[in-house]
């Protein structure tokens, strides 16, 4: 499959994501929300990995490697927490869009730290994602 799938494959995922995590932390801590979501998604990936015997290829991961994926385990950790106590508090109507401005800083991110081409049609993109989240955040 292409990264388009993936990527639709993706959205829909994380659509069902908020829905289910909206009703799930319902009258308990977000924190623990958040732990026990994290909790089933380490046992998911793991059985993938070992049923598909990536697990393998640990001992070739370079250390550069290794410091990224942690703190990007890490940026993902936060996300998360945060995630769950906006979804506690607020409308997932509204939290959702919020939280995929992160399209858009991954664009910049992607501009300046990559060196990937800020195309018109780009910056037009992200100008409507984040002009759209930001009335879906409010309306």
């Amino acid at each position: 499959m292409s990264w388009f799938v993936w990527a639709v494959l993706s959205a829909v995922f994380a659509a069902a994501t908020a829905l289910l995590a909206k009703v799930g932390v319902t009258g308990i801590d977000s924190n623990l929300a958040t732990a026990i979501r994290t909790t089933v998604i380490v046992a998911f990936t793991w059985a993938i990995a070992l049923s598909l015997e990536s697990h393998h290829e640990i001992s070739q991961i370079s250390p550069r490697s290794w410091v990224f994926l942690v703190l990007s385990g890490i940026a993902t950790g936060l996300s998360w927490l945060c995630y769950f106590r906006a979804l506690q508090l607020g409308p997932a109507s509204s939290v959702a869009p919020v939280d995929k401005l992160s399209v858009v800083l991954v664009i910049l991110g992607a501009w300046i730290f990559l060196g990937e081409r800020l195309t018109p049609l780009k910056i037009g993109g992200a100008s409507l994602i984040a002009i759209g989240a930001v009335i879906l955040a409010f309306a």
